[in-house]
């Protein structure tokens, strides 16, 4: 059909043509299984061995090979040798018929919100809604519940290949160690045992992976047939987001078609990815959850406003599931209101890129804001002056009692800031290196992988400062 015609009307003209195909013509099956409607700008698709098929939107057509497969999936060889005996058998298994016959989950070691969410996913997924959201409180368990629905979905529904997306490399090592350590109480092996996970760290996907792991810049450049920098892995897409003021052009390429994957899970995300890069999911055929803590408006709009659990962190604790927290609020003004200087004044000029420092006098006055703050304006008694009321009062209001500084995580706006808050911990600690250490992906010497390992299980460090680099997972 020409551009900017609607489809839905055109498929009684497509049921039509696979009905009607002269009984000379030979065909794998009858009636024909595989409609198509295309504008050349739009394509939907109809999977007629489906059970109640439907239609969907979809990149493109799919490759021959690939509807081969289909239709000899779970046939007797027999039947391959003859195809005007095909119709013979039965419809050709599809991965939603398959979705609805999987068998009983196992519940033993699974907590009962993981319970709710893999038996309330494999429904949604059965009556073929091709998006659903999983909300679950940070530190639940959403990539233990998720690498237990992927082995069903890989063991029962026989999907072809899961993609797994995360949102930096460094969570991709943490999910890829959570597959490697899978028990399932399917199997007496262990998931990686029985099927291949692929971290992504080239351009090339492993042909017998049936999990791949990577984050969604990766993605976009092997689509591409581009290298990428390293570098674009180790930060978060919130960092990125505002380099790209256009969605990444997506192409069709045939080394990677739409259908390489069945199922694509994202895991945690930032909700950039589903606007800006949305059409890099967009471009496969693919049923897609979303794993999330924090939905927004956008992500609940982007999976169809099917949520099919929620468990926020006020249950989780009543569940005992998580530990509830205190907050203790230190305050400064700057960081309230921000501030000024005033002209005359001398202050220290830092380069983004070198960090050499020169003293430069002020023309004017400088004013700024709170969300300036440590970031274009770097106010380096600010940072101590809190950092100076943590320490005097660590053992006094927040941990009274304790003598050790307890494990303690400090979060920062981006890497110069890291370097600043190492610097003054170790100072009003009188503390040496290894008190505290900055766990970056600008960390060099040892992986940032070890330094997690280190500030997991060893004495030292006992403060850890990073950006984003350190999840739940850890």
């Amino acid at each position: 059909k020409k551009a900017g015609a609607t489809l839905s009307g055109v498929e009684i003209q497509s049921d039509k043509y696979k009905h009607g195909l002269p009984d000379d013509l030979p065909a794998w099956y009858r009636p024909l299984p595989f409609c198509y409607q295309s504008t050349g700008v739009e394509t939907r698709f109809t999977n007629g061995l489906d059970p109640e098929p439907r239609s969907r939107d979809v990149f493109s057509f799919h490759k021959p090979e690939t509807l081969l497969e289909w239709l000899t999936e779970d046939v007797p060889a027999e039947a391959l040798q003859a195809a005007e005996r095909f119709s013979i058998y039965n419809k050709p298994s599809t991965f939603y018929k398959r979705l609805q016959k999987l068998p009983p989950l196992i519940e033993e070691g699974l907590w009962s919100a993981q319970i709710k969410a893999i038996k309330n996913l494999e429904k949604s997924l059965s009556e073929n809604r091709p998006r659903a959201l999983i909300q679950m409180a940070t530190g639940s368990g959403k990539t233990f519940t998720a690498v237990t629905f992927i082995y069903r979905l890989l063991k029962f529904a026989k999907a072809k290949r899961v993609l797994f997306l995360v949102d930096r490399k460094t969570l991709g090592a943490q999910t890829l160690k959570e597959f490697q350590q899978y028990d399932s109480p399917d199997s007496p092996f262990k998931f990686t045992e029985e099927f291949i996970v692929q971290h992504l760290q080239s351009g090339t996907i492993d042909k017998t992976a049936r999990v791949c792991i990577s984050t969604i810049q990766r993605l976009y450049s092997i689509l591409k047939g581009e290298d990428i920098d390293p570098e674009l892995e180790e930060e978060s897409l919130f960092d990125h987001a505002d380099l790209f003021k256009e969605p990444p052009p997506v192409e069709y390429n045939p080394i990677i078609p739409p259908e390489t994957f069945d199922v694509i899970v994202t895991d945690e995300c930032h909700r950039s990815i589903y606007n800006l890069w949305r059409q890099v999911l967009e471009y496969f055929d693919s049923s897609i959850i979303g794993l999330t803590a924090t939905p927004n408006m956008q992500t609940f709009g982007f999976f169809n406003q099917n949520l099919v659990m929620e468990y926020p962190h006020e249950q989780a604790v009543a569940d005992g599931v998580n530990v509830n927290y205190d907050v203790y609020r230190i305050r400064t003004r700057i960081t309230q209101a921000g501030s000024k200087v005033d002209a005359g004044y001398f202050i220290d000029r830092r380069d983004r890129e070198t960090r050499a420092v020169r003293w430069e006098r002020l023309d004017e006055e400088l004013e700024y804001n709170a969300n300036q703050l440590d970031t274009d304006v770097v106010a380096i008694d600010q940072i101590r002056t809190v950092i100076k009321s943590f320490r005097d009062n660590l053992f006094k209001e927040i941990f009274p009692g304790r003598k050790d500084v307890p494990k303690t995580l400090v979060f920062a706006k981006d890497d110069s800031h890291a370097e600043d808050i190492v610097k003054i911990i170790r100072e009003e600690f009188a503390k040496g290196n290894e008190f505290c250490q900055k766990i970056t992906y600008k960390t060099t010497g040892v992986s940032p992988e070890q330094l997690i390992r280190d500030f997991r299980t060893n004495y030292f460090p006992r403060i850890a400062v990073t950006v984003d680099m350190i999840s739940t997972g850890t």
